[in-house]
């Protein structure tokens, strides 16, 4: 894994910190090449199709068992991570096809707007309405709307923790889990973000800028859902934490509070692991426990 984060942090791209608003168009619209991605990022499993569409302007990929089914499937949304900065439908090829196979589900991944171009609250409006929409297409998706639920990692476990909050507020849909994996929440001063200032996948620097970009109002709670007035009447949720990375603590926080407010919580810590280790399958030892805990859960709340 220390090679992995060794490679990233030797290349000129691979910091946000220290990137133009030119630099960072211009990576937002450069293809990772397919050997490159399948190497680092793993790809879906054997007897998962996947299919792209557009709703609503925006580009969605759905993954699914090819095997029929006689009934239908619970379905999960997810939200990619990359700090509302970076990102594509690509990176969550391994996790959402992992996550189809090993639930039995049907899997919606989200190519939300990104910052700078589109900041706060773009891509929070983007996740929001296609997860409406997901809940409403159901049934022809071959999917059963009564068991919804959402998962992201970093920026997207905030997206996936937003979403529940906005469907919370708005009366539907009706999300019975939620996954967020070493997601941020807006737990500005913590333990973790000062001794991991420096951790080699995300660092502090890193975050402060991608904080800029997206140009969230740090007193909303959707930029900072740990802020919302009340966290009661949430889905249950699993968060998993890394410990050597800057927003260990968030996830902690955010599940301590979830507990407070009555709603059901695991949370899972791998000792080991920086931020973003789900995204390595191939180099990071707990990549594959870590999603095993999500498939796992996912399929205890929609039993």
């Amino acid at each position: 894994m220390r090679r992995v984060g060794g490679y990233l942090r030797r290349q000129k791209l691979s910091s946000v910190a220290r990137l133009t608003d030119e630099e960072i168009a211009k990576s937002q619209s450069m293809k990772v090449p397919e050997l490159f991605a399948s190497v680092l990022m793993g790809t879906k499993p054997a007897g998962i199709r996947s299919e792209d569409r557009v709703v609503d302007g925006i580009p969605i990929r759905i993954y699914r068992p090819a095997a029929a089914s006689s009934t239908l499937r619970p379905v999960v949304v997810y939200f990619h991570g990359g700090g509302f900065v970076f990102g594509d439908l690509r990176g969550g090829d391994w996790i959402c096809g992992s996550v189809a196979r090993g639930v039995d589900a049907i899997v919606v991944s989200v190519d939300y707007r990104l910052a700078p171009k589109h900041p706060f609250p773009a891509a929070v409006d983007d996740c929001y309405a296609v997860t409406k929409w997901v809940a409403e297409n159901a049934s022809d998706l071959g999917a059963d709307a009564a068991k919804l639920g959402v998962m992201g990692e970093s920026a997207g476990g905030n997206l996936a923790a937003v979403v529940c909050l906005i469907a919370r507020e708005n009366g539907g849909p009706n999300i019975r889990h939620q996954a967020l994996l070493y997601p941020v929440v807006g737990s500005v001063d913590t333990e973790s973000r000062r001794a991991n200032a420096d951790a080699f996948i995300l660092t502090g620097a890193d975050m402060k800028r991608f904080d800029e970009l997206y140009a969230g109002d740090a007193t909303d709670w959707r930029y900072a859902p740990i802020l919302a007035n009340s966290l009661n009447g949430l889905p249950t949720a699993l968060i998993e934490v890394a410990e050597h990375d800057p927003l260990h603590d968030d996830g902690v926080l955010y599940a301590e509070a979830l507990r407070k407010a009555g709603v059901e919580v695991k949370l899972i810590n791998f000792p080991a692991m920086p931020h973003g280790f789900l995204n390595f399958p191939r180099f990071a030892k707990d990549a594959k426990p870590g999603i095993q805990a999500v498939i796992d859960a996912q399929r205890a709340a929609f039993a």
